[in-house]
C-alpha cells in the first residue's frame, strides 16, 4: 500500500461514507460501531487503496527535490510484550505506555515467528486489537516493533486520500462538487508539505538530496522560480 493505512483513512473519512457493516459484510453490526466504519458497498477498499496511492504519487512528486525518494518504512520505537498472545487472548497487551495508536504498522517478533499487524483500536491503556487476526501464540516478553514512514508522511497521505474520496463518494452528487470537508483537508495536507519544503519539517533519517548551503531556486537551476525570492511552497508552482 502506500504511506499510510486503511484505518487511518477511515478515522478521517467523514461519518456520511460510514455505516455498522461490519469489516466482512457478514454478521451483525457492533453498536458501538455505528458511524465509525465505513460502508463496504458504497466505498470498496481497492478503491482507498487506490486514493491512497494517488496520495503517496503527489508527495513523492512534490518531495522528490528535496529528498530521495520513494520513502521507505523504518523502525522507530520497540517494546515488548506483558502477556502472553494465546488462544484465549488475542489481544496485544505491552509492558508500558507506549506512544501507539489506531492505523500503527507493528511487527511482533520471537526470533523464530514474525508477524506484521495493523492496530485497530486501543481497548485500554497499553491494550490494542488488531485488524488481522492474531494466529500464532506469542509468549510474554517478545519484541513489538513499530515500522512507519516520517512523521507527517502518513497524515499527509491520508488527508489527501480522505479528502478525495469523500468528494467522490458523497460530495459529487450535490452542488457544488467539492465540500468544505475535503477542501480544508486538502489545505492541512499543503501546509505540512509546505513546511518540509521550507525546511521547517525534517524527515529524520532521509537522504536529502542536493546541494549543501544551496538555495535551489536561484537562476542557475533549471525548471525553478526565477530569483530568489521566489515562492518555495506547492502552491507557487506555474
Amino acid at each position: 500500500m502506500g504511506y499510510c493505512t486503511l484505518v487511518e483513512v477511515e478515522r478521517i473519512l467523514a461519518q456520511a461514507l460510514t455505516s455498522a457493516t461490519t469489516s466482512t459484510l457478514t454478521g451483525r453490526g457492533a453498536l458501538l460501531r455505528v458511524g465509525r466504519v465505513l460502508d463496504k458497498n458504497t466505498v470498496p477498499t481497492d478503491i482507498i487503496e487506490q486514493y491512497i496511492q494517488f496520495a503517496g504519487q503527489e508527495i513523492d512528486a512534490t518531495l522528490s527535490h528535496q529528498y530521495k525518494t520513494p520513502f521507505c518504512e523504518m523502525a522507530d520505537f520497540e517494546t515488548s510484550l506483558q502477556s502472553d498472545i494465546a488462544e484465549y487472548n488475542s489481544y496485544i497487551i505491552l509492558d508500558k505506555k507506549c506512544p501507539l495508536t489506531s492505523g500503527d504498522n507493528i511487527i511482533i517478533t520471537d526470533g523464530v515467528n514474525e508477524e506484521r499487524f495493523t492496530i485497530e483500536d486501543m481497548v485500554a491503556s497499553g491494550v490494542f486489537s488488531t485488524v488481522e487476526e492474531i494466529f500464532t501464540s506469542f509468549n510474554a516478553g517478545t519484541r513489538v516493533i513499530r515500522v512507519k514512514y516520517p512523521d507527517p508522511i502518513p497524515l499527509v497521505c491520508a488527508r489527501l486520500a480522505s479528502a478525495d474520496i469523500y468528494d467522490k463518494y458523497f460530495m459529487a452528487q450535490v452542488s457544488p462538487s467539492k465540500s468544505e470537508y475535503g477542501s480544508n483537508l486538502r489545505k492541512l495536507a499543503r501546509q505540512h508539505l509546505n513546511n518540509i519544503l521550507r525546511g521547517i519539517t525534517v524527515l529524520h533519517g532521509y537522504l536529502r538530496i542536493g546541494r549543501r548551503l544551496f538555495d535551489p531556486t536561484i537562476p542557475a537551476q533549471y525548471d525553478t522560480h526565477k530569483g530568489t525570492d521566489a515562492a518555495k511552497e506547492i502552491d507557487d508552482v506555474g
